[in-house]
């Protein structure tokens, strides 16, 4: 049996560009630590508008599964972006 980090290292990453409805097959949040929404509509680490960031908290699956799809579709957020 491997070990706790063997185990974390083997797994493989979720596909967040999949639009599959189960949320737990992805992190609850598409904030990948590099914030930009300080004048700008559209954070660019993520994608999602300044209202979606500040209100994450409060959204309902149903709601943050929309986001998700859209900010996936869009492509625009740096998560989607390699390099």
């Amino acid at each position: 049996m491997p070990s706790p980090s063997e185990s974390a290292t083997l797994s493989p990453e979720p596909d967040h560009g999949a639009t599959d409805s189960t949320l737990s097959e992805r992190p609850d949040s598409p904030c990948i630590g590099i914030c930009s929404t300080l004048f700008d509509e559209v954070c660019q680490g993520c994608g999602r508008t300044a209202a979606e960031v500040s209100n994450w908290v409060f959204f309902s699956d149903e709601d943050k599964q929309r986001v998700w799809e859209r900010i996936t579709r869009e492509g625009t957020g740096k998560r989607f972006r390699q390099g």
